[in-house]
């Protein structure tokens, strides 16, 4: 058995751009794993393995890898920073247990590095803070460190300060062991030299030094209590005050250097090792009711002698078939094994087992608690499925995934391509949760829905290069429905008389407008059999059926109430069929009469937004016709809430990123159908009735 303490199983993750990837790069040249570094700006780093990541230069799939260091054994995992693949970042947190949040020295706290920083803390996860890019333009160390207190609102133990600015930064100081590392201009990572404190700085050290101890010691109160009578910790006795309120999240030892220039990098590796938690040190995850999704109280113990427990946190395809990626909490997983996929109920059999490098792997027969690996060829297993020993059922607790708040209709460019289009459709939405794809009943074509505007470009993108199917794609699209104001009485007569038996029926109704959210409602108040019992079922199925197609442009009806005061009916000639056909003629005569009206989805809209552009964007909400519900302030922006209609709401992302320079960020979901204004209504009815025109 592998010591578990020397396991750190570790994220990188940070707004666009502040250098998540070259960080990981670095970490995977100093650590032996690979000998060439491969640049992002070139397109050829190794983490980013997807044609579309080399070509935008973004990250759009969170990598695993694993490399060693001073005998510890890190699996890193490089995430996105892009807001629209915010679940990636989200799964990766649900499985690690320690994080390195990158920010960029002169960009400072950017708003994704702040979802980002709120997921990590709703998922408390021990985090390092890494300010990259010293030697970028504007670069400034201390002004990082002031940010993330402020916007982030929490605390940095600043454990290495700069010496130099910009171009000049040439190394770090280590505040605990009071030691420069100064690099040479070679750019090799292991160029460096240790030295005593520059002379100009010896003041400035001694200040942080001093707070990092104040800071340090509140974890322990006998320390604390030495340190007031005068007597100073020693570096173990800190270090191990560090560690504890690391983990307890008490604070974030903030380093600084510049992956790209390899400087400071080695300081950031012997922190994931001094102060990460390992997989033991973290609070174990609790397991859940199946049923309820509530918490049963009992927790997933992360040790080899406890059974099976393991989450498959991401699903991949490659060009080896399908891999799912497991985190494994408790136990031990051996290939050959068979495990129980609590989720579906079946079992599956390991069959091949990996240690991911990014798109290489290495096989492995055996993998223990606390390993992240993969597994090769999984059938029925999702994201967010758990696999556990046969004998010892359990549920870990789920992910929960954002719905999608957009969709574009698609429809293949050739035949041939329709068939491919549904398999690689399949595959997609296996590996991407946010990803969804429905099927449009009235027109046929496919619906996507994601998270933004990107994500269904690059979804576009890889169903055109990965699987080769060309689309054509439409505007985004609103799913109207329409509903009667008025209550009317009318009478309709069917009759057919053609040799032998005819076709009679004779139905008196009322229709009129039903509660919200009720659909379709029939009821029969016939007394007498003028309408015998028989034929009531005909008459219902007639009018629910004729619900599909409103009187207006076509759309759905919803919250409508018939029902059916008399008629007659003749001994011969009537029969189901006729009073079936009497219903229908029925709906189509009085429907009209009873004031339709267009229905339109209202979004729940959810917008969080800094302090400073609260007006601009309460503003344009009410501009789209929303209403504006609620506001509550945190600490870092104010949340809106507000109902707004759907089709007021696309491309508004890109608005709100303009107004709150990139700042804002919003969720959306459906909460109810509510009337059309009449200027928004006869636009939609002009525009439906032409395009059914056209076709």
């Amino acid at each position: 058995m592998t010591d578990l303490s020397k396991y750190r199983n570790i994220g990188i993750f940070a707004h666009v751009d502040a250098g998540k990837t070259t960080t990981t790069e670095r970490i995977l040249k100093l650590t032996g794993k690979i000998h060439k570094i491969g640049e992002v700006h070139d397109g050829a780093s190794t983490m980013d393995f997807m044609e579309q990541e080399a070509e935008r230069g973004i990250t759009i799939q969170s990598a695993a890898t694993t490399c060693f260091w001073k005998e510890h054994r890190f699996n890193v995992i490089d995430t996105p920073g892009h807001v629209d693949f915010t679940v990636e970042v989200y799964r990766s947190l649900k499985v690690l247990d320690g994080g390195i949040g990158v920010f960029c020295g002169s960009g400072g706290v950017e708003p994704q590095s702040e979802t980002n920083w709120r997921y990590a803390n709703e998922s408390e996860v021990a985090r390092l803070i890494f300010v990259n890019k010293l030697d970028r333009m504007g670069a400034d160390f201390l002004r990082v460190v002031g940010q993330i207190k402020r916007v982030l609102a929490a605390t940095p133990l600043v454990m290495t300060l700069p010496i130099g600015r910009e171009d000049e930064f040439t190394g770090v100081v280590d505040v605990l062991t009071r030691k420069a590392y100064v690099w040479d201009d070679s750019g090799l990572p292991e160029n460096y030299t240790v030295t005593d404190v520059p002379a100009d700085m010896v003041d400035l050290v001694e200040e942080y030094r001093e707070q990092m101890i104040e800071t340090a010691v509140e974890q322990d109160d006998d320390l604390m209590e030495a340190y007031m009578e005068g007597e100073e910790p020693s570096v173990e006795d800190l270090k191990r005050c560090i560690r504890k309120g690391t983990i307890n999240l008490a604070f974030f030892p903030t380093f600084c250097g510049s992956a790209f220039k390899n400087k400071g990098m080695q300081l950031l590796l012997d922190a994931v090792v001094d102060y990460l938690p390992s997989p033991t040190e973290v609070v174990p995850q609790p397991l859940t009711d199946p049923e309820t999704g509530e918490e049963t109280g009992e927790v997933a113990t992360v040790s080899v002698d406890e059974p099976l427990r393991a989450l498959a946190f991401k699903i991949m395809d490659d060009r080896f078939g399908a891999l799912t990626f497991v985190r494994i909490y408790s136990g031990v997983m051996k290939k050959g094994d068979t495990v129980l996929n609590s989720a579906t109920g079946k079992t599956e059999r390991i069959g091949r087992m990996v240690m991911m490098h990014a798109n290489d792997r290495s096989e492995i027969d055996y993998a223990q608690a606390g390993d992240i690996i993969a597994v090769v060829g999984m059938k029925n297993v999702q994201t967010g499925h758990t696999l556990c020993d046969p004998k010892h059922e359990c549920t870990l607790e789920p992910m929960i995934f954002p719905d999608p708040v957009i969709s574009i209709a698609v429809t293949p460019k050739d035949k041939g391509a329709s068939e491919k289009l549904g398999i690689a459709l399949g595959k997609m939405v296996a590996e991407d949760p946010s990803f969804q794809v429905e099927t449009d009943q009235e027109t046929g074509d496919t619906i996507l829905k994601g998270m933004g505007e990107l994500h269904l470009d690059i979804k576009v993108d890889i169903l055109k290069r990965t699987h080769g199917v060309e689309l054509s794609v439409g505007a985004p699209q609103v799913a109207y429905r329409e509903t009667i104001t008025k209550a009317v009485e009318d009478s309709y007569t069917h009759k057919k008389q053609s040799g032998g038996s005819g076709q009679y029926g004779k139905i008196d109704y009322r229709i009129k407008p039903g509660e919200a959210n009720t659909g379709f409602k029939f009821v029969s108040s016939v007394v007498g059999g003028n309408v015998p019992r028989e034929f009531w079922p005909a008459v219902e199925s007639g009018f629910e059926s004729m619900m599909k197609e409103g009187p207006l442009a076509g759309f759905p009806v919803l919250d409508v109430e018939v029902e059916l005061i008399d008629g007659a009916y003749h001994a011969v000639d009537s029969s189901a069929i006729a009073f079936e056909i009497a219903a229908k003629a029925a709906f189509r005569q009085t429907m009209p009469k009873a004031g339709p009206q267009l229905l339109e989805p209202i979004m729940k809209v959810d917008v969080f937004t800094p302090d400073a552009n609260v007006g601009d964007v309460i503003g344009d909400l009410n501009r789209r016709r929303g209403m504006i519900k609620d506001q509550e302030a945190g600490l870092t922006g104010v949340r809106v809430k507000a109902d707004v209609p759907l089709a007021e709401m696309f491309g508004y992302i890109g608005n709100l990123r303009t107004m709150t320079s990139g700042r804002g960020q919003f969720s959306m979901e459906f909460s109810h159908y509510s009337p059309c204004p009449a200027n928004v209504s006869e636009k939609v009815i002009a525009e439906t009735k032409a395009k059914k025109a056209a076709k």
